[in-house]
């Protein structure tokens, strides 16, 4: 693999023979290295990734946060791009990143905009612009966060670049909601973990306020029919991840608390300071 560029590329995969070579393709004449840290693939996966001369590292899963910065370790280079399967390098982003490294790059990390294609077509406004720190220097980053949207981080200052990283998500609507069930059961076990507990506003009131801000806010109206699923689909996760954490609280005999609080002294078998 013949680049000018210290750069590696990190990709985490299971089973992802269908996007795993757009991927690559991508990044290709671009980095120096490619390591995909697989958790135990049972498609071509393996081959792909041997075939495009990709460090192959099998990893049991460890969750997002732990199989990314295991990934990001096993890099050798001095910058790093992270990558999900599913995603690739466009173009004019690759041409963006060769001219940060006509010279030292005066930052560490380095933003760069990803563009959703979703059920077929490109989303402009519920997902995006959606600008995410992909591309840093290896001594000073690391994944932080709880899963399963662990975030990057990298000490210092960060940049934006121009042109789009290509996500393609989901080709069909059944794939969506399984997966936005299965991340809101995820996200319902990290916020457990971290003993936050299920409130009466975050099943009434949270699920409506992610809905507005993707359909609202972010104008996804202006995306037709698939701006009202994103929409939708984003209300669901919340009130999914917070109706999983409500559960997980039932069954530990911390009952969820969704109805609002009493004022102090009410119902507490003594008067109100003031009352007759």
């Amino acid at each position: 693999m013949q680049s000018h560029l210290p750069l590696s590329v990190a990709v985490i995969t299971l089973n992802e023979e269908v996007n795993l070579p757009r991927c690559l393709e991508s990044v290709r004449d671009l980095a120096a290295e490619i390591v995909v840290v697989d958790s135990g693939s049972t498609d071509q996966t393996p081959e792909i990734a041997r075939q495009a001369g990709a460090v192959f590292v099998l990893q049991a899963w460890q969750g997002f946060t732990g199989q990314k910065n295991l990934a990001l370790e096993r890099c050798s280079q001095p910058w790093v791009l992270c990558l999900d399967a599913d995603e690739a390098v466009s173009p004019e982003l690759a041409e963006a990143i060769r001219r940060a490294f006509t010279g030292q790059p005066a930052v560490n990390g380095y933003k760069l905009n990803r563009r959703t294609c979703y059920l077929g077509e490109w989303i402009w406004h519920a997902w995006y612009p959606e600008w995410c720190l992909r591309l840093v220097r290896h001594d000073c980053a690391r994944w932080i966060g709880a899963d399963p949207h662990p975030s990057l981080s990298v000490a210092g200052t960060s940049a934006k670049l121009s042109g789009d990283l290509l996500h393609y998500s989901y080709t069909d609507l059944r794939g969506h909601l399984e997966r936005t069930i299965r991340y809101a059961r995820t996200s319902a076990d990290s916020l457990s973990a971290a003993d936050r507990r299920c409130r009466w506003y975050h099943l009434a009131i949270s699920p409506w306020l992610a809905l507005c801000k993707r359909l609202i806010l972010k104008q996804g109206f202006r995306d037709g029919w698939r701006g009202w699923l994103i929409a939708y689909s984003s209300f669901l996760t919340v009130f999914a991840k917070y109706a999983f954490l409500a559960e997980k609280q039932r069954q530990a005999g911390r009952h969820p608390q969704l109805t609002p609080a009493p004022p102090a002294g009410e119902f507490s078998g003594r008067k109100p300071s003031g009352t007759a």
